[in-house]
């Protein structure tokens, strides 16, 4: 990929973000929308910068518990996968399942997890394990499925077990959608954690959240939505690092170019 080419894809997105937030500076400042409703971009960033220990303090709480849910919800998305892929009967009976608990919003299962859980880091973690879980579970198994049939048989011609198989073919054929899977579920475990937190707890961003609400703080609500926008994209952007580093021959195209 030539340096202008690369250049064009990192200036695009910073020229149109810019804008936006040049509309949304004028329209705060012409009257069009009361301040207290709709704070502008600098009374955002100042709030982030006034808080800022505050705000890491508690994205700290909030980070544990999306990186303990995250990791669970990565090894039994695995597990569920895996075993989907080989058992057909498992996989005709628990897919459906998957998709229906999909249709329930996480906001709903929230108010359960905190009375079955209390208001401990357990509820949070249950909930970033199910809004993480199935984009690794779906999408590995599109990846263990997606091998070619011709090498499977070449595989057995060669008397590799079903283990040899699934590790040296099917997981190197699901890296790919492995990596798919984790961005979504990066930004998801975030967004979870924040959303168990508004239900009740001691730390998080949610309960900042909940407590400058109650305040009429608009500007410092902003600034954690901000901070959230922020810390997901920088996970992406690390689970990025990651699949270059694991699958180096997958960008060999992008740097001939």
């Amino acid at each position: 990929m030539s340096r202008r080419t690369k250049t064009a894809e990192w200036l695009t997105p910073i020229l149109f973000i810019g804008a936006a937030l040049l509309i949304w500076q004028a329209v705060s400042m012409s009257g069009l929308v009361p301040n207290y409703m709709l704070p502008s971009p600098i009374q955002m960033v100042q709030a982030l910068v006034k808080d800022f220990p505050l705000l890491m303090k508690h994205s700290r709480a909030t980070l544990i518990e999306a990186g303990l849910g995250l990791l669970i919800g990565v090894a039994l998305g695995f597990s569920v996968a895996a075993l989907m892929d080989a058992f057909p009967t498992a996989r005709r009976g628990l897919y459906p399942i998957l998709v229906i608990t999909q249709t329930i919003p996480p906001v709903a299962i929230a108010p359960l997890l905190i009375l079955w859980f209390s208001y401990g880091i357990a509820p949070k973690v249950v909930l970033v394990v199910l809004v993480s879980f199935f984009p690794m579970a779906v999408g590995l198994l599109e990846g263990f499925q997606s091998v070619d049939e011709d090498m499977i048989r070449l595989m057995k011609s060669m008397k590799a077990s079903r283990w040899q198989i699934f590790r040296h073919v099917k997981v190197p054929a699901a890296l790919g959608q492995f990596f798919s899977g984790l961005k979504i579920a990066v930004s998801y475990s975030v967004i979870g954690a924040v959303i168990a937190e508004w239900l009740g707890g001691f730390e998080g961003l949610g309960v900042y959240m909940t407590r400058v609400k109650k305040a009429y703080s608009y500007d410092k609500m902003f600034a954690v939505i901000l901070l959230v926008s922020v810390i997901s994209l920088l996970l992406m952007g690390l689970v990025r690092i990651l699949q270059r580093k694991c699958m180096p021959w997958a960008y060999l195209n992008e740097e001939n170019k």
